[in-house]
């Protein structure tokens, strides 16, 4: 299964709001390169952001404000 086509386990953010603007998320378990895609929950059938181990760790240390090297 392959989160980037739709096919991946995915689920909702826990910080989506519950008037139907969620995002969901599926973990692709990093082996092929990519450790997390995105989508929209509105349109499962529509573009999905597919972020590498590391850019993912980059976002989130820059999200949740921790420092990081670069």
């Amino acid at each position: 299964m392959d989160p980037r086509d739709g096919t991946g386990l995915w689920r909702k953010s826990t910080y989506s709001s519950t008037n139907g603007d969620c995002v969901e998320v599926a973990d692709s378990g990093g082996g092929d390169g990519f450790g997390l895609a995105v989508r929209d929950s509105k349109r499962p059938g529509g573009r999905v952001l597919a972020f590498g181990v590391p850019q993912w760790s980059a976002f989130l240390a820059l999200a949740t404000g921790a420092k990081t090297g670069h």
